[in-house]
């Protein structure tokens, strides 16, 4: 879609809202491969040093990018203005659900999991305070109740629809299918189911809070 470097595809959705689903999508319509947090977690050593960079407001977009023509999930949707701003003809991805159904994954598992730090190993507790920062920077801090993540997912969902011209962003539901996001990426819908993955039990089965 662009030029070999570029980030061409950016999802500005947060966490529960598909986006794991998103990128196994865009890598099938061969636009990947698809940055999404879990490339962080699997190159903890090279990710991690450059997100808590770009945490404390020193970010190095191309380095953390490398190799990725695509990104969704967290750590990228705290950073869709700043990425806008970088890539001003990249294509951007407003992931979104039900606002209560997005409550109750929330927190049972991201939330959750961020409000344990005491509870996990040693090696994980650097990654996970990275990723509380930039979930905080969201709209996200910790001490939320039901009402207030609701609201904040609603402010999120608002916010990125301002600031991202209309016809760089397409607000899409995973349960949409392929059609309204090939039609965004001017690509063919390809033969073949869109990915649904990613409930509860394999939000956990991605986490390392094991050696």
């Amino acid at each position: 879609m662009g030029t070999p470097g570029s980030l061409d595809v950016i999802g500005a959705g947060v966490g529960r809202t598909g986006t794991y689903s998103l990128k196994l999508a865009l890598n099938q319509l061969g636009l990947g491969p698809c940055h999404h947090m879990e490339e962080v977690i699997i190159h903890m050593p090279a990710q991690l040093p450059l997100w808590q960079a770009a945490a404390a407001g020193k970010p190095d977009w191309p380095a953390v990018y490398a190799g990725y023509p695509a990104a969704v999930d967290w750590p990228t949707a705290a950073f869709y203005r700043e990425l806008h701003a970088t890539y001003p003809q990249a294509k951007f991805i407003l992931t979104h659900r039900d606002p209560e159904s997005w409550v109750n994954s929330f927190s049972a598992t991201i939330y959750k999991l961020i409000s344990a730090h005491e509870m996990v190993p040693e090696h994980v507790r650097p990654w996970l305070a990275m990723a509380t920062e930039i979930i905080g920077k969201t709209g996200f801090p910790l001490g939320l109740d039901r009402d207030g993540l609701r609201k904040a997912f609603e402010g999120h969902l608002a916010a990125a629809k301002a600031a991202i011209p209309a016809s760089q962003l397409l607000v899409f539901q995973v349960k949409e299918g392929w059609e309204p996001l090939c039609s965004f990426l001017g690509l063919p819908v390809p033969d073949a189911p869109f990915p649904r993955t990613n409930d509860l039990t394999e939000f956990w089965d991605k986490i390392p809070l094991v050696s």
